[in-house]
């Protein structure tokens, strides 16, 4: 027998269980699983598979049970479905408990068995911290005898429906009894599968609790006003009450442009501060004599004087984009609030103006959709890649020409395909609720009037409807049965709330990550009932399907090598939460392309631009739309592969003003910067540009404290004055100070700008954009690494490096640009081990180390060939621990990656635990920090050797 143990979480086990069981189904005869617990979840992301199975007529049985009233009956229903599957139920009212997790594959010569703590549930298949074990078994061997004649015993006993016994989840007695009852047995992961809260538990979530304290630090440090970000869905509402809270506030003034929030926000207030009087200040309503007012701005801007300027201590701005309008100047202007708090998902959308400088650049918490997927603040998605019909023909045909390709989609054929889809898949909740996206107004009307024809209630809604019957066709869906399915172009790409979608077709071709996410971002919110959001994207034969994949790795990044990975992996080094399908002909064709696109090219910067311009109705992109957009191009790579994003405007024939050549050179040194490592550099030019002043060390060290947590004052002092003698140029060689010249000097304790910086900031545009730079870089660096000041050296885990980077963020007191070549640098006590784990054919085999990651928790790391196990550096190596020297570890998997150099992945420091031979020194070092799931399948896969669960071959088991 040979056995393997299967771990959702353990990344080098070969997968979680649901790989595993898609595995198990390659070549299977027949299969038979047990379980206690099946919900739909579980069900919807084995479809697929299940499909397969019925066409290979792999016959198959399904027990389960009604124990505890969890498997639901639309599970069972769709399982029903397959004509090669039996499902029946082991009576546990009438008979005794059943919990059992086993899934059983018979194959030509032998058995595979899977027991463990795995139930058919998305989160047991794919999340949970589940143990189980995989044995393969050769037929009639003793253990596989033992495990089929049991199952076949509980099969005898159970029965075809047991309907009556499955919980249908409609009253809510019966979730508070059922809640009551899992408490007892189940883990906390699989309760959070109900959704069933108690309401007068209110308690803050991730995102809230982190603001909360962030709020709290800024104010100790004097500020008054603050922006939070985050996606939608995720409370902010609940996250101004419960600082309104704890500012104790008196008196609140509550904004917003729309009257139904209004209304919401305080419901939500009322259950956080019932002691409170409140009331509304809107065209209908004046209740000027309560404790907390919320007003629409409309009514606020005819009567705010009736107010005094003081009145309120703390005021909230909910939709806060929308405050750099003209109807927000005079309100904004007029109160003076000891506190004013800001709330918004889309700082995009501001209507001009800079809506971070309206509240002094202080933004405590921004939580984007990816990281409120991962934290689980939203409502996860289960995503379906499917094959578009072949008569639907879009190769050669630009997607930008509507009329062509609307010509190309309409057709009844696919009308069908797309309803055997939706049907075959299904949705979560109890009524079907369909946001469909086409590619145009006709697109839109041919497919309500298709859907019509066959009995689905459906309807279009475009920009040329009216607003008020807009609002007619949203309430009908919302609130009756009347209505499954709206059609729509873009019209819901945003700012719509429909938290009951739980289903959503992408019926055009992806064109653009950014309105892709959108499009997605409209399902995500919490509802009743709705456990995920189904979508099923159409993926036709046209050259940018790869597009696809942009969208969904979303901020991971555009390094190709970690996309196709993703792809092949179908995504599972994304959020636990999401579930990702793609059928194979769709990887095929989207790995054909990524190999033929070159991401760094001008070509494809150009593209992004472009598309980015175009979301923007043409506005030329500065710096912070590239903060401010979720799904916006990456802007460092217009600064690292064009010099600067004003030289890349030059190129592609835009500009924000004209330069001068001298203007050029000071824009580029000033990006040169980015991303940052660290943050005092751009703190200090900062304030030496905004308020034209000369800065002390002491000044700076006080500046320093508005923007991160300062845990260690010696070493920020020494930090301060690395940076100080870093923008003087001390540690600049001659080429650096031939392309740049100085835009900072020393003078005494104090550090100030240069009469070349000087003359350039007198262009007042230059000055801005300068400006704007900065803000970016340091929202930037926070929304990645928040405020915390990280300790010496700044090193942050699996942050991207070059050499010069950890030059100056370990305080190297020498140039810079000497800090090079070998894999081994060091600086005092810290050493920098620098490893390519995969070499050139060609390199020297002198050089040619045997560095390898031999597991999440081990590296094995060779020292450079001269070094010997008794001298000073050899000992430094291998007894590092003993001796204080901290072995810190940088590697990357290729040199370049589409002609362009990259940096290296810091892993954290290392202790060696073993070591053999000298010259090289062998050693084998434990990492402080296990690598992460994401990080070890980047480092140690290639997607031509793409890690695949192991495929039991008849002539490999081991016969017993």
């Amino acid at each position: 027998m040979k056995y393997e143990f299967i771990s959702n979480t353990n990344v080098q086990s070969n997968g979680n269980l649901y790989k595993y069981i898609e595995e198990g189904f390659k070549k299977a005869k027949s299969f038979c699983f047990s379980v206690a617990f099946i919900n739909f979840a579980g069900v919807q992301i084995i479809l697929d598979i299940l499909k397969k199975s019925e066409k290979d007529d792999i016959k198959g049985k399904i027990l389960t049970t009604n124990y505890l009233h969890f498997t639901d009956l639309k599970s069972i229903e769709f399982l029903k479905k397959f004509k090669n599957i039996e499902v029946r139920f082991f009576d546990s009212d009438k008979l005794e408990g059943f919990h059992t997790k086993g899934y059983i594959f018979e194959y030509e010569n032998y058995y595979k068995a899977i027991i463990g703590s795995s139930n058919l549930t998305k989160s047991g298949l794919k999340s949970n911290i589940e143990w189980n074990t995989a044995v393969n078994t050769p037929k009639n061997s003793e253990f596989i005898n033992g495990v089929l004649n049991e199952f076949n015993y509980l099969w005898e006993k159970g029965v075809e429906n047991v309907n009556p016994y499955i919980v249908s989840y409609v009253k809510k007695e019966e979730k508070i009894v059922r809640k009551k009852v899992l408490n007892e047995y189940l883990s906390v992961a699989e309760n959070d599968d109900f959704g069933i809260y108690k309401e007068s538990e209110i308690r803050p979530n991730y995102m809230q609790e982190v603001a909360l304290k962030n709020l709290e630090t800024s104010r100790m440090y004097g500020e008054t006003r603050a922006l939070c970000i985050a996606a939608t869905g995720t409370g902010k509402t609940y996250l101004g009450a419960f600082d309104v809270k704890a500012f104790k506030a008196k008196k609140l003034l509550f904004i917003v442009h729309n009257e139904n929030i209004l209304k919401s926000a305080i419901e939500t207030f009322k259950k956080v501060l019932p002691e409170k009087s409140m009331g509304l200040f809107t065209g209908n309503e004046k209740n000027i004599n309560r404790e907390y007012i919320f007003a629409t701005i409309q009514s606020l801007n005819n009567r705010y004087e009736e107010f005094y300027a003081n009145h309120f201590d703390y005021i909230i701005v909910d939709e806060a984009h929308h405050i750099t309008a003209k109807s927000y100047e005079k309100v904004i202007d007029y109160f003076k609030p000891k506190f004013l708090l800001g709330l918004t998902a889309t700082p995009e959308r501001c209507d001009g103006g800079n809506i971070y400088e309206v509240f002094h650049m202080n933004v405590p918490i921004e939580i984007r959709l990816q990281e409120a997927l991962d934290r689980e603040l939203v409502t996860p998605f289960h995503y379906y890649g499917v094959k578009d019909i072949s008569d639907v023909n879009l190769d050669g045909i630009d997607l930008n020409d509507i009329s062509a390709v609307t010509k190309a989609l309409n057709l009844e054929k696919r009308v069908d395909f797309i309803i055997e889809k939706m049907n075959f898949y299904g949705y979560s909740g109890e009524k079907r609720k369909t946001i469909g996206f086409c590619i145009s107004i006709d697109h839109c009307e041919y497919m309500t009037n298709e859907f019509l024809k066959r009995g689905i209630k459906s309807a279009t809604i475009t920009g040329n409807h009216s607003k008020e019957l807009r609002e007619n066709i949203i309430k009908k869906f919302k609130e009756t049965e009347e209505l499954e399915v709206i059609f729509t172009v873009n019209i819901f790409n945003e700012g719509i709330d429909i938290p009951c979608i739980n289903s959503i077709l992408m019926l055009r071709p992806t064109a653009s990550p950014i309105i892709f996410t959108q499009q997605l971002g409209r399902g995500l919110r919490h509802f009743e009932n709705k456990e995920f959001l189904t979508v099923i994207d159409f993926i036709g034969n046209h050259s940018r399907a790869f597009l696809i994949a942009l969208a969904l790795m979303g901020r991971k990044g555009y390094d190709k090598e970690s996309i196709k990975i993703a792809v092949k992996r179908d995504f599972d080094n994304l959020s636990k939460s999401i579930h990702v399908k793609m059928e194979e002909i769709c990887k095929d064709e989207i790995l054909k392309q990524l190999d033929s696109e070159n991401f760094n090219s001008l070509k494809y910067l150009k593209i992004e631009y472009e598309e980015f311009k175009d979301y923007l109705m043409g506005k030329i992109p500065r710096p912070l739309h590239f903060l401010e957009y979720e799904e916006a191009p990456n802007f460092y790579k217009y600064v690292k592969l064009q010099k600067s994003y004003l030289d890349f405007l030059d190129k592609v024939k835009d500009s924000l003003f004209s330069l001068s050549e001298k203007e050029k050179i000071v824009v580029r040194e000033i990006e040169r910067f980015l991303p940052l490592k660290r943050v005092y550099e751009f703190i200090i030019i900062r304030e030496l540009i905004s308020k034209n002043i000369i800065l002390s060390k002491n000044n700076i060290f006080q500046i320093v404290g508005k923007y991160i947590e300062i845990s260690d004052i010696n070493n920020t002092k020494k930090t301060i004055d690395h940076a100080v003698k870093y923008l003087n140029g001390d540690y600049h060689d001659s080429i650096d100070l031939k392309r740049c010249g100085k835009l900072f000097k020393l003078n005494g304790e104090s550090i100030e700008k240069t009469e070349l910086l000087n003359e350039v900031l007198e262009n007042k545009n230059v000055m801005e954009y300068i400006l704007e730079v900065l803000d970016y870089g340091l929202l930037k660096y926070k929304e990645n690494f928040g405020a915390k000041d990280y300790g010496f050296p700044f090193l942050k885990l699996y942050e991207n490096y070059n050499m010069r980077d950890v030059a100056l963020i370990c305080n190297y007191e020498m140039k810079h640009s000497a800090f090079r070549g070998s894999g081994l640098l060091t600086n005092g006590n810290e050493y920098f081990l620098f490893v390519e784990l995969h070499k050139d054919e060609d390199i020297k085999d002198s050089i040619k180390y045997n560095d390898k990651i031999l597991n999440r928790y081990k590296f094995q790391w060779e020292s450079p060939n001269s070094t010997k196990v008794n001298s000073e550096r050899g000992q430094n190596i291998v007894k590092n621990k003993e001796r204080g020297i901290n072995l810190h570890i940088f590697v990357r998997k290729f040199r370049e990656s589409d002609g362009v150099v990259q940096p290296y992945i810091y892993i954290g420091k290392g202790d060696c635990v073993n070591y053999k031979g000298e010259k090289p020194i062998t050693t084998t070092l434990k990492l402080e920090n296990p690598l992460s799931k994401e990080v070890y399948v980047e480092l140690t896969e290639r997607v031509e050797n793409v890690l695949q669960v192991a495929e039991y071959k008849e002539e490999k088991i081991e016969l017993v």
